[in-house]
């Protein structure tokens, strides 16, 4: 597959996966469900509850299970994505806060472990803070906070 070929693939998948969540997700679609589980119940006394009577819904309902996994992971990554960059851009837009925190996803678990004792710190400042909207950020929390306890 050409280069060309495999974004305009993404592209057509992005669309068939997004409209696929949505419509797994609607009402109308759990009750289909619903009513292909109770038609295939009531079915058994017909096939005398036999071997392929459970195989047909064993069969159907793994098949679909294996696809809807994908399908739903491929729409997670998808909204995770834009809602890293959209708090991003909120970072980047916000001069008070702090840009280390911009890609935080990108670091490995002790190095968040860190950066949550910072976040830990901070809050521990914030507690002992009578005011609700005081904010802070992880370099200028200490610094803050003394300047805000200073008699004047």
């Amino acid at each position: 597959m050409e280069k060309g070929e495999s974004k305009s693939f993404a592209k057509w998948f992005g669309k068939v996966a997004a409209k696929i969540t949505k419509a797994t997700g609607s009402p109308a679609v759990v009750l289909m469900a619903i009513a292909v589980v109770i038609i295939w119940a009531l079915t058994g006394p017909v096939f005398n509850y036999s071997e392929k009577w459970q195989l047909v819904i064993n069969t159907g309902t793994t098949i679909i299970t294996f696809i809807m996994v994908f399908i739903i992971q491929h729409a997670a990554n998808k909204d995770t994505t834009a809602i890293h960059l959209k708090l991003n851009e909120l970072l980047a837009a916000n001069k008070n806060a702090s840009n280390r925190v911009v890609n935080i996803e990108d670091l490995s678990e002790p190095e968040l472990m860190v950066l949550k004792s910072f976040y830990k710190k901070l809050s521990d400042l914030a507690e002992k803070d009578n005011e609700l909207f005081t904010t802070h950020s992880v370099d200028e929390a200490k610094e803050n906070h003394i300047e805000k306890i200073k008699p004047e």
